[in-house]
């Protein structure tokens, strides 16, 4: 498998674990049952979303890029809440959208961000050292 390849796997594997994460920690703040069925039940749409995100982004061309993390934020959030109010008959309460909004934008984002930074780094130091 070559080296982009591996990239997207551990690009949407990383978006996933912030989805993954965002509903574990949710329902243990909220005190809700750890049962399997609950947690799959909460996941699920933003998963579907975080899916659909990948797809109309085509995440897999340019899987560490900050605007392919815009999208799929903004895809996986607002469809997300979508199929969680209308599909799942979940809450979307006001609070509830601002903190899943801050906490998905940092991850799905803020990772790229951080790559993008070091390998611009990396590179930086590459170029001074062969000058």
């Amino acid at each position: 498998m070559s080296l982009p390849a591996r990239r997207w796997i551990w690009a949407f594997a990383a978006d996933l674990a912030i989805i993954v994460i965002f509903i574990v920690f949710g329902r243990r703040t909220h005190e809700q049952p750890e049962t399997l069925s609950g947690t799959l039940g909460a996941l699920a749409p933003f998963m579907a979303a975080l899916g659909v995100g990948w797809l109309s982004a085509r995440a897999w061309r340019h899987p560490t890029r900050i605007d392919t993390g815009l999208w799929v934020w903004v895809t996986t959030l607002g469809l997300g809440m979508l199929l969680r109010s209308q599909v799942a008959g979940q809450g979307t309460a006001t609070t509830f959208v601002l903190v899943a909004a801050g906490f998905t934008g940092a991850g799905l984002v803020g990772w790229r961000f951080v790559w993008t930074e070091i390998h611009r780094t990396r590179t930086r130091i590459a170029a001074r050292a062969e000058a």
